[in-house]
């Protein structure tokens, strides 16, 4: 079994090439466009507050200099996937694993695994609102501790329909902010669009939603405001997690814009 401490790696920035950079632009310039209107205005200030530049990856150390002083959280370089209870245990730190790759430009529109595009454009803005903040990490203090399988899928739902797939309600409108919808033009049209249908954020119904990871979503669920989530965490870590039936595992699945 491979050890956890040997998925975390160093970010080199100075080895990105002119093509890594390029692709960062165009991923960057493609969601922008259409997340000025879409967007929530709290990824749209996180964006901005972490220093994300339009026509190059970014640099780990100076977005890490930027959330240290905003909420203290950090994103961590990693090779890949980080197995469930180490991910949860960085949360709890306030550490954020992020794949320090970029996806090939013959992969612009599909990728399965997760990439610096989906993890630093797609999360770690929100890491920059302190009540968003506060949710994902008391998230991961409740998650690192559940051993049961039920619980523990339970808890993916809860990940699935705010973290990867939230929708959020600002000055009248649905905005999207998960970060499956943030990197993704066709995830996001489809969430906003006709065929999703979106439900009010109740946590209850949440954790007895199922979701199916490889297809357009077809229910997602639409907060008032981000203390919505911090209660939910909130109320778990009192009553704990019920449970009363099987779930879908959660598994990371990135569709690019």
């Amino acid at each position: 079994m491979q050890s956890a401490t040997s998925f975390f790696i160093q970010q080199h920035w100075s080895e990105y090439t002119e093509e890594h950079h390029g692709v960062w632009a165009t991923l960057y310039e493609r969601r922008m466009n259409a997340l000025r209107t879409t967007g929530s205005r709290i990824f749209l200030e996180g964006a901005d507050a972490i220093g994300l530049e339009p026509d190059r990856v970014p640099n780990l150390a100076d977005v890490n200099r930027r959330l240290a002083k905003l909420t203290g959280w950090k994103a961590v370089p990693v090779s890949g996937f980080l197995p469930a209870l180490d991910f949860f245990a960085c949360l709890a730190e306030r550490r954020f694993p992020t794949v320090v790759t970029i996806r090939p430009r013959t992969q612009l529109d599909y990728i399965e695994a997760p990439d610096i595009f989906h993890d630093v454009f797609g999360h770690v803005p929100l890491h920059a609102h302190p009540v968003f903040a506060e949710f994902l990490q008391r998230f991961g203090r409740i998650a690192r501790t559940v051993t049961g399988e039920a619980e523990t899928e339970r808890l993916a739902r809860l990940f699935w329909f705010t973290v990867e797939f939230g929708l959020v309600r600002e000055e009248g409108e649905i905005r999207v902010f998960g970060s499956g919808l943030i990197s993704s033009h066709a995830d996001a049209n489809n969430a906003l669009g006709p065929t999703c249908e979106r439900r009010p954020f109740d946590v209850a119904a949440v954790l007895e939603q199922p979701f199916v990871i490889d297809r357009l979503q077809n229910v997602l669920f639409v907060i008032d405001d981000f203390g919505q989530l911090e209660d939910a965490v909130r109320q778990l870590g009192r009553h704990g997690i019920p449970v009363r039936s099987r779930t879908h595992t959660l598994r990371n699945r990135t569709r690019s814009p």
